[in-house]
């Protein structure tokens, strides 16, 4: 009896794959693909691929389009009319000992939609577009704490991923990295090898969800600097 395995992706290859789909969808889009926001940096920091803290971003540039000129320690990424579980995940996010909260540590985050897919919203275009209309930004408040209100991802259609939640940080004297996605322990397709191997960037971002009047509820704390190449 034959037996059918699937190949198994790395973190750093699934990155990858969606840099290269996302640049395809800007290529054949009649809407032109601008990636010039670098300008919006906050507190830029100059860095070269030798000395690039996290190395490669692949979406992280995300972050500066459309980022709000303020932001709270709390958002709301979907609407009260979005379609799928109410979800809210909130923490803390400590310095790279584990125990001294960071403030003003500005976390990205992208998802897909309750059928897979990053839908972005009408009339918009380039990273804005790829990245969909649930996206959302925070910046940590004193204590290092963070929260945000979305409705749960579904995986991609027809694929084996694991459901997730894309985030990112910007400290305020580094370049901006990854860390690993939010990820949902029941989830049938984290299994025991894509737990294996996960990076744990930051930290696990694997969720143990409970439900609270109707919504699921999850705890991540993190890290900076845990797991995270060339950090400093």
């Amino acid at each position: 009896m034959k037996t059918k395995t699937k190949k198994l992706m790395s973190n750093e290859s699934r990155r990858k794959f969606i840099k290269r789909a996302s640049l395809l969808v800007a290529l054949t889009s009649p809407i032109a693909f601008n990636t010039s926001c670098k300008a919006q940096q906050p507190q830029s920091v100059q860095s070269t691929s030798s000395n690039l803290i996290g190395g490669e971003c692949d979406g992280c540039e995300g972050m500066y389009e459309g980022m709000p000129p303020q932001l709270s320690w709390q958002t709301k990424i979907a609407s009260a009319s979005e379609a799928g579980e109410k979800l809210e995940i909130s923490g803390v996010i400590y310095r790279l000992d584990g125990t001294t909260p960071a403030p003003n540590i500005i976390l990205y985050l992208w998802q897909t939609d309750a059928t897979g897919h990053y839908t972005p919203a009408p009339n918009t275009r380039g990273i804005t577009r790829i990245h969909g209309h649930l996206r959302g930004w925070l910046k940590t408040n004193q204590r290092g704490e963070y929260k945000f209100t979305t409705i749960k991802p579904a995986p991609y259609p027809n694929d084996v991923l694991p459901a997730h939640i894309h985030p990112s940080v910007k400290e305020p004297d580094k370049n901006e990295y990854y860390i690993e996605d939010f990820l949902f322990d029941d989830d049938p397709l984290l299994t025991r090898q894509e737990r294996a191997k996960l990076e744990n960037r930051g930290g696990s971002g694997i969720l143990r969800l409970s439900k609270r009047d109707g919504v699921l509820i999850g705890t991540r704390n993190v890290r900076l600097g845990l797991n995270i190449p060339n950090y400093r």
